[in-house]
């Protein structure tokens, strides 16, 4: 086994499908279960172990990671602050992920006094007709804002996602313009992956390989402009793109100054000034856990590595031959597998698998042809 592909890996980051419920029916949701399966949900005492197993982890590889409260809603989970408290006690480092329409000044209150370190709020527009039109449901543009707006009055750090389909790509810069308004710390642009709901998005909605290959160069030129944190989250050739163009920033000031890893893996905390992430993380330094303890590279990617519930998370991420093969750039396929940028890209895992039904086949929104190619 390549001996980069084994155990000395470090787990950085780990998602956490929370609970399956959510209060919004988005149209490109990685969710495909609706609220009906919210019973199968992790049970609270089966929720603590699955954290007791990460921070275990944590304490063998001598870094805390990240745990992403995700769903789903994660604020319709019931014993949600349970749990976050629970992961405090535990020393790992805490986010949530929400789409805010659920936050009022009371939630607002016990989030800051939970220990999460930052809050991403959805937003998939600059106004509420683009948003609301992806969100599928009438005010929840202005819940988000509402949401947003008692996070920064309880003083809860915060940070704007955004996933880049046709219907908002004109609005980029007016995102940045909002968020800046709002007072957030990051704006993270995600490139949508087609697999839940996003796969019933029809081939005009998602950008075309060339219109990805521009979406990055504006990003990245908006990246040197702005003062926000900048993370381009499933786009990997964002780093080629960024070299290739000569655009590169002064080092940004840290994600969140807790956590002394260099990519941030959707979003979240970062400790040290660096630039954006480098290459697909899914598997590598990231892994999902799903609403029933399912583990999978990312949650977009749904090839299933074992289950916390009867295997420990420890054995799964150490000796997971799916994870061992898509950590190894050198079993990449098609053009990814010659490209010289493979060790700082390598594509998006995820997307091959949705299109070619072969997680290590070559990226198939990526405009670049290789050297090797041409």
């Amino acid at each position: 086994m390549n001996p980069n592909t084994g155990k000395n890996r470090i787990l950085r980051l780990l998602f956490w499908e929370s609970t399956i419920k959510c209060n919004l029916t988005c149209a490109h949701c990685r969710r495909v279960e609706t609220d009906e399966a919210a019973p199968s949900d992790m049970a609270t005492d089966q929720a603590m172990d699955m954290i007791d197993q990460l921070a275990a982890v944590g304490k063998e590889q001598g870094f805390m990671p990240v745990l992403v409260f995700s769903g789903g809603e994660p604020l319709c989970r019931d014993d949600i602050f349970d749990l976050i408290r629970h992961a405090r006690k535990r020393e790992l480092q805490l986010a949530l992920a929400s789409n805010g329409t659920l936050i009022d000044a009371a939630i607002a209150e016990k989030i800051n006094n939970s220990g999460i370190q930052r809050v991403s709020i959805s937003l998939d527009g600059a106004t509420s007709e683009i948003h609301n039109k992806l969100r599928q449901l009438e005010g929840s543009f202005e819940g988000a804002i509402k949401g947003i707006g008692h996070l920064k009055k309880a003083g809860v750090p915060f940070q704007i996602n955004v996933t880049i389909t046709r219907f908002n790509a004109g609005q980029l810069d007016d995102v940045f313009a909002l968020a800046e308004k709002l007072g957030a710390v990051a704006v993270h642009l995600f490139m949508l992956v087609p697999v839940g709901c996003g796969e019933e998005f029809a081939t005009e909605d998602m950008l075309s390989a060339d219109e990805y290959e521009k979406m990055m160069v504006r990003i990245a030129k908006l990246e040197v402009s702005q003062n926000l944190q900048i993370k381009v989250t499933c786009g990997p050739h964002y780093e080629r793109v960024v070299r290739q163009a000569g655009l590169r920033k002064a080092p940004q000031k840290p994600d969140m100054p807790v956590c002394p890893h260099d990519h941030g893996k959707g979003g979240h905390p970062v400790g040290k000034p660096v630039h954006s992430s480098k290459g697909c993380l899914a598997g590598v330094s990231v892994i999902f856990v799903g609403h029933q303890g399912d583990v999978f590279p990312c949650g977009y990617l749904p090839v299933n590595c074992g289950n916390v519930l009867e295997t420990r998370l420890k054995e799964i991420w150490n000796n997971s031959d799916d994870l061992a093969k898509m950590r190894d750039t050198n079993q990449l396929t098609g053009k990814c597998g010659v490209c010289e940028y493979r060790k700082i890209c390598g594509g998006c895992r995820a997307r091959a698998f949705s299109v070619k039904g072969d997680y290590m086949a070559e990226e198939p929104f990526c405009d670049y042809l290789p050297d090797a190619k041409k």
